[in-house]
């Protein structure tokens, strides 16, 4: 049987997945509420449950060894081994990937989880994560599957297809891959998209974006919105905290910024690692030049985890001095991340200062944007996003 042949979850399977821990989100944004069951629980089946499906992005080499693609870490991998991602494997010559349709992670989330506040605003979404990551994070906020190895974790089985048709058929306008890296399973990510974009749902994901530019401009081309980790704005702090290079970051930004999909931007702060405001105004410098003031940027609230579980929370007061230096840069958007009920995340018109999308945790309510315009209802200037279906 071969991976697109395995069966995916019936429909009593599905329900059962998306129900666990079921929870309500009060009111949508945009008028609505959600007339479905939310998804909420995340999946477990059998630990070692992987795949052996062909994967791309790579090179064969004398001797049956590869050098993978994917990523600018360029692993040259011989037989019966793998990358420093672990879940791409060189099986006698042959390139497979051991995550497709095996997420670790299957959970019902708000959209502004993700976190993405200008893109279906108070929606559902199906999120989905695999084991393994091409990062050495120390702060990994996923790392129970993210820095394992997808035999080390329980998988489900759930292919492209069965997604979109289980997505469709309960009324969940989009999937998104987050949790842990979509890049290491850009076969699953890229096949999903593109059978999601022919029945009407959007695929998004939230990356790191440390890939080469031939998979980063193929993601781009599949999904309909990213969100992209800034995880720091020096060559050191990429090196030694986060195990990847700036410059492919930045190079990877600005790709997607000129693609068709929809960009966020999100910087965690770590106390003591990233959270130098000179550094940090030299980010936002960077996005405004870059990418443009409408970007939506997110200013996480950092908590220990990890390897980094001596470092104290950061601090509100840091936080909202980095949000005030980024609106005086000249950035339209700017929230604060993880601080459930504080103003800073809701949606304000850059021009006359109105709310226009109210949020207080995970409900959404629309104060003043018109929905066929996209434009504030009380001075008219147009709010960037990608309001509604």
């Amino acid at each position: 049987m071969t991976e697109s042949d395995q069966p995916g979850l019936g429909r009593r399977e599905f329900l059962g997945l998306c129900a666990r821990g079921c929870l309500a989100l009060g009111l949508m944004p945009l008028g609505l509420r959600d007339s479905g069951g939310l998804l909420a629980g995340a999946a477990q089946a059998k630990v070692g449950n992987v795949s052996n499906v062909p994967a791309r992005y790579f090179k064969p080499l004398a001797a049956r060894e590869i050098k993978c693609l994917l990523c600018p870490r360029h692993c040259q991998i011989r037989p019966g081994e793998r990358g420093l991602c672990g879940v791409r494997e060189n099986v006698d010559g042959v390139y497979v990937t051991k995550v497709y349709g095996k997420p670790a992670a299957i959970k019902g989330d708000p959209m502004e989880k993700g976190p993405f506040f200008h893109f279906l605003a108070g929606t559902n979404t199906l999120a989905l994560g695999t084991a393994g990551c091409n990062l050495t994070c120390l702060y990994c906020q996923s790392w129970q599957f993210a820095q394992r190895r997808p035999e080390q974790t329980d998988n489900e089985s759930l292919p492209p297809d069965e997604v979109v048709a289980q997505v469709q058929k309960y009324g969940i306008p989009s999937i998104t891959f987050t949790y842990s890296e979509p890049v290491v399973a850009i076969e699953y990510v890229l096949d999903t998209a593109r059978a999601a974009r022919a029945a009407g749902v959007k695929t998004l994901i939230h990356t790191a974006a440390a890939c080469n530019e031939q998979p980063m401009r193929d993601l781009c081309n599949a999904v309909d919105a990213i969100n992209i980790d800034l995880k720091g704005f020096t060559d050191k702090f990429y090196q030694d905290v986060v195990g990847s290079l700036r410059t492919v970051v930045l190079e990877n930004v600005k790709i997607a910024a000129a693609s068709s999909a929809w960009l966020e931007l999100t910087a965690l702060i770590v106390p003591g690692y990233n959270d130098d405001q000179a550094s940090f105004r030299a980010m936002c410098e960077w996005v405004l030049e870059n990418v443009g003031p409408d970007v939506p940027l997110h200013v996480s609230r950092f908590f220990p985890e990890y390897r980094l579980r001596n470092v104290p929370a950061t601090p509100i007061d840091t936080l909202k001095e980095l949000r005030k230096i980024a609106f005086n840069v000249g950035l339209h958007y700017v929230y604060l991340g993880n601080m459930a009920g504080d103003p800073s995340e809701s949606t304000y018109c850059p021009k006359c200062g109105i709310k226009v999308v109210k949020r207080v945790g995970y409900q959404v309510t629309n104060e003043a944007l018109d929905l066929r315009t996209y434009r504030c209802t009380k001075c008219g200037l147009k709010i960037a996003g990608y309001w509604v279906a």
